[in-house]
Parts: C-alpha cells; sequence; structure tokens
C-alpha cells in the first residue's frame, strides 16, 4: 500500500543497456555451452553457499549492464542483449500496439520501447532475424534463477522456437544453436 492507502504496484521499468552490443555478443560466444562450464555449474547448484553466491553475483552484474530481472529463462541472446522482462508490460514476443511515433514506451513515455531499442541493436549486427524467434512464456517457477546456470546445463532448451509459417530453412534447435553461439 501507497501512504494514500491506494494498492501500488511496481511495474518494471525499460532499462538501456550498458554494455556495448559489440561486446554482449563476443560475450556470449565465450560463455557457450561445453563441457568445462557444464561441469562448473554442476559444482556450483551442488554447492549450498556457491549457487546463492554466483546467483547474487550474476544479479548483480546483468541488473547493472542490461536492467535484468532474473527471470531464470534469458532471452538476452536473442533480443540484441535488451531484457524484454523490463518491458512494464513483460511482453516477450514484441513490442505492443503502444509504442509512440519516436519509440517511446507507452506506460513510460520517457523511456524507449525495449523492443525498439532491441531491434536497434541486433540489426546494428546483423541479428535482426533473431527478433522473428518466438519466445516460449515465462516458467515463473525458475524466477529468481541463475540463467546461466540454467543456460549451461541446459534447461532452457526449446526456450525459443521458430514462429509459425516461417519459411527459414532452420529448425528451432538449429536455429536455437545459432542464435545463441555465433556472433
Amino acid at each position: 500500500m501507497g501512504p494514500d492507502g491506494q494498492l501500488t504496484t511496481s511495474l518494471p521499468i525499460p532499462a538501456h543497456p550498458r554494455l556495448g552490443i559489440r561486446v554482449a555478443y563476443r560475450l556470449q560466444r565465450v560463455l557457450r555451452p561445453r563441457p568445462g562450464l557444464r561441469r562448473l555449474s554442476a559444482r556450483i547448484e551442488a554447492s549450498a553457499l556457491g549457487r546463492p553466491l554466483f546467483t547474487g553475483v550474476e544479479r548483480q552484474a546483468k541488473e547493472t549492464l542490461f536492467g535484468c530481472r532474473m527471470c531464470g529463462q534469458c532471452a538476452l541472446p536473442a533480443t540484441g542483449y535488451v531484457c524484454p522482462m523490463g518491458c512494464p508490460k513483460e511482453l516477450r514476443n514484441g513490442p505492443c500496439g503502444g509504442v509512440g511515433a519516436d519509440g517511446g514506451c507507452e506506460v513510460y513515455p520517457d523511456k524507449r520501447c525495449v523492443w525498439v531499442e532491441a531491434y536497434e541493436r541486433a540489426a546494428s549486427q546483423g541479428r535482426a532475424a533473431d527478433l522473428r524467434l518466438l519466445h516460449r512464456p515465462a516458467d515463473h517457477r525458475r524466477w529468481g534463477e541463475s540463467s546461466w546456470l540454467n543456460y549451461w546445463q541446459g534447461r532452457d532448451e526449446g526456450l525459443w522456437t521458430t514462429v509459425a509459417g516461417d519459411t527459414g530453412d532452420e529448425g528451432p534447435a538449429r536455429h536455437h544453436d545459432r542464435v545463441r553461439e555465433s556472433s
């Protein structure tokens, strides 16, 4: 409740990523799943102290760099490293109908729509096609979990799929790998 007795809710606020897009895509290559990271993540998860410490560091880094909300199912590689969960409506598959002509958010007109920003960043690196992926609904049971640990352990496989009727020659798994691993 707010000071006036009204129920208050905290809507996400769109954030401009602080990490440059080129650096983000390079880090994506370094952090892609491989046997060493899979073993490391298994050890972190097995540790009663390691998991919360690792997740806390991830939360701080991703919140600072991307405005991350720790959904546990990171969409950053497919959205130009703009967190779609920063959308006040938490839209994971594109903008709402209220985006201003200047690219402003309908809810926070002084902020840019996360999807406009995602398109501009992805397009600047020749990755605009990544935005055509369909993001499955967020599994709210994963909220607050480390998406890096989930990613390295393969728990987010199938997070994205191609849009029905897409004429691309890539299947969802192949496209998922290309998005996660390419630069």
